[in-house]
């Protein structure tokens, strides 16, 4: 088959040889294959591929929610034990009414534990998101016994009270005669009733005297 004696004219195809036409039958196949791989098919795949990830965040979603399924009843157990809890922390907390009575019992602690007080002094309530931080500075003088005394009375109070940055500093000199300290602490209360910020704290007060 002599090639240059083809009519290449694509009007003249029907009088190729056959092996001309299967030829280029094939490579008008190949084509189009090509570009419906590449036009729909690779689209396809992608497609698949972006299921088949879906498919597994699914399905580690299903196992984790059905593990907290399966632990439900110990989740409702833990909520109802901290709902209890705060509860009780809530009751513990002095309502507005009871705040004076309980400085009060701080100041008492202090004296029936031997110390002196230079400093009480209640600071502006500080507004949480379901309580209110009632904070008083205090300064205090007494044997370290004594100190550890007081702390551990006002953590016995049937209110809550907590006590912060404290600071011990033994005094020099000869009025260290009986090895004295002095403690600068931040008592804090809280109460469940929000309390403006604006309120004016109360005034210092200072006492003395063992």
């Amino acid at each position: 088959m002599n090639l240059s004696e083809i009519n290449w004219d694509i009007n003249a195809s029907g009088t190729w040889p056959a092996p001309v036409k299967a030829l280029v039958t094939a490579i008008v196949c190949v084509i189009v294959a090509g570009a419906g791989v590449y036009l729909d098919t690779i689209g396809q795949l992608d497609e698949l591929e972006s299921l088949e990830k879906k498919e597994l965040d699914l399905k580690t979603e299903f196992e984790g929610k059905q593990k907290k399924s399966a632990n439900l009843q110990d989740y409702r157990d833990q909520l109802a034990q901290i709902e209890t809890s705060l509860a009780i922390m809530i009751k513990q907390m002095p309502t507005q009414e009871e705040v004076a009575s309980l400085l009060i019992d701080i100041s008492q602690t202090g004296l029936a534990s031997g110390l002196e007080f230079r400093l009480f002094q209640p600071l502006v309530p500080i507004a949480k998101e379901f309580y209110s931080e009632l904070p008083i500075s205090i300064q205090v003088i007494g044997k370290y016994e004594e100190l550890s005394l007081f702390v551990s009375g006002l953590a016995s109070l049937p209110r809550i009270v907590t006590v912060h940055d404290v600071k011990i500093t033994p005094i020099t000199g000869k009025e260290n005669a009986e090895d004295t300290m002095v403690m600068d602490a931040t008592i804090k209360t809280y109460n469940e009733q929000r309390v403006s910020e604006s309120q004016t704290p109360g005034d210092s007060v200072k006492r003395g005297g063992k």
